[in-house]
C-alpha cells in the first residue's frame, strides 16, 4: 500500500528564507511525490493557493495541524508526516509510520 504524506504546509514554507510560495509548494511536492510514488495531502492554514484538488487542502485559520490529526487517524496504510512542529508530531503519534521534518523535506523537493 502506497503511504500517504500529509504535509504541514506553512511550517515547510517557512523552513528556510527565502520562503517559498505557496503555489511552488504544491508543485514541487507534488512532482517529488509523483517520484517518491506516494499519495499526497497539502494542508495549508487558511486559504489554499488552488482549490478542486484532491490533493490540496485549506482549513480556518490555524486549522490544518487539527485536519492533519483528522485526516492522519482515518488513513488506512503507512502515514508519512512532513512538519517541524514538535506539538502536531506528538498529536499525530503512532498514526505515523514516519516523520521528516520541514527543512530537510524542503531541501528534498528543491533538489529538482
Amino acid at each position: 500500500m502506497r503511504p500517504t504524506v500529509l504535509v504541514d504546509a506553512e511550517n515547510v514554507r517557512r523552513s528556510a528564507w527565502p520562503n517559498t510560495a505557496p503555489h511552488e509548494l504544491v508543485e514541487r511536492c507534488r512532482s517529488w511525490a509523483e517520484r517518491e510514488g506516494v499519495s499526497l495531502v497539502v494542508v495549508f492554514d487558511g486559504r489554499p493557493p488552488e482549490t478542486g484538488s484532491d490533493d490540496v487542502e485549506g482549513t480556518a485559520a490555524a486549522g490544518a495541524d487539527d485536519r492533519i490529526v483528522e485526516l492522519a487517524g482515518g488513513i488506512e496504510g503507512p502515514v508519512w508526516l512532513v512538519t517541524s512542529d514538535r506539538e502536531l508530531r506528538a498529536r499525530v503519534g503512532v498514526h505515523a509510520d514516519r516523520v521528516i521534518g520541514g527543512g530537510e523535506f524542503l531541501r528534498r523537493i528543491r533538489e529538482d
